[in-house]
């Protein structure tokens, strides 16, 4: 039986004795270090009981009795609405020892309610980290007992964070899982820290797009954080794929964050987007192509329904294109026309594919005209989620950031000022698509690949 406070201590009831154990560090990997200091048979006498209460950081209630068996200490501080919170929790244990680590897998039942727990324990920290990582589970938050018995008796939503380390943008979403297993966004937002900022010319990340992306990523662990998630999923794709330096990179942000972004492959990326995309426009039955194009690269799922046919990745990014032509300037049509062409030839890998019943867009590029073209001065996903955007459309704005630079275009209603240096290459790459599909229009998705890492890891 545990006996937890409203002030997060924890004392528990085995084999007839009372046994507390205190926090006493938290380090700055998040594993926490608890020490026993107290085991008392009952009965216990009353100086046992002040003690009990002291180490829960409450005051002790008045009693005249001079023993407390355990139905008495019940009776007198663990009765609804008294001091304690008594929990009765069977568990089925099983125990491994691996790599200088004892591990413990728990079924779990406390009060009619069941989960499964697992319990990494070491005295040597960095052996613990490293047997985290190995297995898989280092997102996950460390969540000790008498808040894990908390969340599950109080019915505590489950709550999962995914951030996507773009070439361009880092993403960042909370999905909320309701009890009937639907998912409901709590937070879905973008910071542009360009990270491939100058990657085509120097091959590596740069030091200062580095720092941009640790601070934009420090911002959205604290927001998880505050929302109290049970577990972040982080994946890399383009930039990290290609740049020399990705080691580095990877070392130096999960120094910094905690967050340890797992790199996927372009084909992975397009397959997770692909299933996000199918579930939130419930296209179950056509041939669709759904593409993401990002800062680096571009991904095309192709399939029917949730069966995907084939997938791959094309080098071919709005960063890369902005830095090979110079379109964060104003630019002539024929600068348009040679970065069309240009585009035209990388996207080669498409040449000879059937027209799709439905070409759906998804990422950056494609939301933010979606947006310019409602002229929302606040964005709201779900005027963009499912809009149409036609070619004619694209050709508009093409010509509209073809005569502006940078700064002119961040006056444009709907687009996101730090998007205003690559918008017209990424407007270049979706009509360069639209060309090769044979297609007039595409179905626009603010859902993507961040939502797909939510449903893959966390349950759909």
């Amino acid at each position: 039986m545990y006996f937890l406070s409203q002030t997060g201590g924890v004392a528990k009831l085995r084999s007839d004795l009372m046994d507390v154990k205190v926090l006493r560090e938290v380090d700055a990997d998040g594993l926490e270090r608890w020490e026993p200091v107290m085991k008392s048979a009952f009965p216990i006498r009353p100086e046992d009981v002040r003690r009990v209460f002291e180490l829960q950081k409450l005051a002790a209630p008045a009693s005249s009795r001079t023993r407390w068996s355990v139905e008495d200490f019940i009776d007198d501080f663990a009765h609804p609405g008294g001091p304690l919170r008594a929990v009765r929790v069977h568990k089925k244990r099983v125990r491994y020892a691996i790599d200088r680590c004892t591990l413990e897998l728990s079924d779990v039942v406390a009060d009619g309610q069941s989960t499964r727990t697992l319990a990494v324990e070491s005295e040597d920290a960095a052996a613990v980290v490293a047997l985290v990582r190995a297995m898989g589970h280092w997102g996950w938050v460390n969540t000790n007992y008498p808040r894990g018995l908390r969340a599950l008796l109080d019915g505590e939503p489950e709550r999962y964070a995914v951030i996507d380390a773009g070439t361009n943008s880092v993403k960042f979403h909370i999905g909320q899982r309701d009890r009937d297993g639907a998912w409901r966004t709590l937070v879905d937002r973008a910071e542009i820290t360009r990270i491939g900022e100058g990657l085509e010319e120097r091959g590596e990340i740069a030091p200062a797009a580095v720092q941009r992306t640790v601070a934009a990523i420090r911002g959205m662990v604290d927001d998880a954080t505050q929302h109290r998630v049970r577990a972040i999923a982080a994946v890399g794709t383009a930039g990290l794929r290609i740049a020399r330096n990705r080691d580095a990179v990877l070392s130096t942000l999960r120094e910094a964050t905690g967050v340890s972004i797992e790199v996927i492959s372009g084909d992975e990326e397009a397959r997770l987007a692909y299933l996000a995309v199918v579930a939130s426009l419930g296209l179950v039955h056509d041939a669709v192509v759904v593409f993401d194009t990002g800062g680096g690269s571009s991904q095309f799922t192709f399939g029917r329904g949730t069966d995907v046919a084939d997938r791959f990745s094309v080098d071919v990014g709005a960063v890369r294109v902005t830095d090979r032509f110079g379109l964060s300037n104003a630019v002539s049509l024929a600068v348009v026309d040679d970065a069309l062409a240009s585009i035209g030839a990388d996207l080669g890998r498409l040449d000879g594919h059937p027209g799709p019943h439905a070409l759906v867009g998804m990422g950056g590029a494609v939301t933010n005209m979606t947006a310019v073209m409602h002229g929302l001065t606040t964005y709201d996903p779900d005027v963009v989620q499912g809009s149409v955007l036609s070619r004619e459309e694209v050709d508009r704005q093409i010509a509209l950031y073809a005569s502006r630079d940078a700064d002119a275009r961040r006056r444009i209603v709907g687009l996101q000022p730090k998007r205003a240096e690559v918008i017209l290459a990424g407007a270049c790459i979706i009509r360069s698509i639209m060309a090769k599909l044979g297609v007039e229009s595409l179905t626009v998705s603010d859902r993507g690949l961040r939502h797909g890492v939510l449903m893959e890891r966390f349950g759909p």
